[in-house]
């Protein structure tokens, strides 16, 4: 598909020109095939399919077996939506960064002139709506959940991004959230369930802070065009707010015992993710690029231990 930038012809664009952006850039449709590969490499089905899987687990923590018994559907029902939620999350950061990936990422479907912006904006208001509709036949809950997330999804791709600590927090809460929105889709009377997404959601928060941080202190210099919390007081202070947000990931792993709503496979298991939670803590500041490494792998062991808790 070719882009044109030439507004000194005197032929006028046809019906397959479109302008999509300022009146200077012009992008001519594809066939259907290839606008629907376009709208798939929009989507990032892997990022997708992680998401849906993140419910997925977050609610066999929360009931066992149940999770492919009597409560499967709405667990599949809110891993879809969460899918439809991720694909729109991510038409909507090509959309806002369309500018930047012409540089960075001209690849990507919009940069490279594959889609018009109507179609992705279409595409990201679609995705969006499905995520709401599937979340009306799980619970009020489940839709108020969504409603939060897409209000928190437009507002950070619109500013908070750019703002650093606040888009900080806004990421984190997103990623928790999967675990929350899986503890909602299973709820029914007992609080079991709800208490542990709920403390497995706080950690997945508090981590992904703390990681968030880490990465925006290994990338101070690179970023010139956001305000992050290392910028505005340091690599050392930052390190500090990511070094206690980690910290009360290992206060809060002890949660689940203090409840008793799971069982000795967690203790197993999430001591040595608390032991890499510290390492990375004490790292945060003087070794970024190792510390959210670090993290990263802590919040894996510390998923495993959520799941041998709830069988064992």
């Amino acid at each position: 598909m070719e882009r044109t930038r030439d507004n000194s012809s005197d032929e006028a664009p046809d019906d397959s020109v479109l302008n999509t952006t300022n009146g200077n850039d012009y992008y001519k449709t594809d066939s259907t095939p290839a606008i629907v590969a376009g709208l798939l490499r929009l989507a990032r089905p892997v990022n997708c399919v992680m998401s849906a899987v993140g419910v997925a687990i977050g609610g066999v923590v929360g009931v066992g077996s149940r999770a492919w018994g009597d409560l499967a559907q709405p667990l599949v029902l809110a891993a879809a939506a969460a899918a439809a939620f991720t694909a729109g999350g991510n038409a909507l950061n090509d959309i806002f960064d369309r500018e930047t990936d012409r540089i960075n990422h001209p690849d990507r479907p919009l940069a490279s002139g594959h889609l018009t912006l109507g179609t992705a904006r279409a595409f990201a208001g679609s995705a969006f709506a499905i995520a709401a509709l599937l979340a009306v036949f799980i619970n009020g809950l489940a839709l108020a959940i969504v409603g939060v997330n897409v209000l928190l999804m437009v507002s950070y791709e619109a500013w908070l991004k750019a703002r650093g600590a606040a888009g900080n927090v806004v990421i984190a809460y997103l990623v928790g959230s999967l675990f929350l929105f899986a503890g909602v889709s299973v709820f029914q009377s007992a609080l079991g369930p709800l208490i542990r997404t709920g403390i497995l959601a706080a950690l997945a928060f508090l981590a992904t802070l703390g990681r968030e941080i880490t990465k925006d202190i290994e990338d101070m210099q690179g970023d010139v065009d956001r305000r992050t919390l290392s910028q505005r007081v340091g690599a050392n202070r930052a390190g500090a707010v990511a070094a206690f947000a980690l910290a009360l990931c290992v206060a809060l792993s002890f949660l689940p015992l203090y409840y008793g709503v799971l069982g000795v496979g967690y203790l197993v298991l999430v001591l040595p993710a608390d032991g890499m939670f510290i390492y990375a803590a004490l790292h945060s500041a003087a070794n970024p690029a190792r510390s959210q490494r670090v993290t990263k792998y802590a919040m894996i062991v510390a998923l495993a231990a959520f799941l041998a808790g709830a069988f064992l």
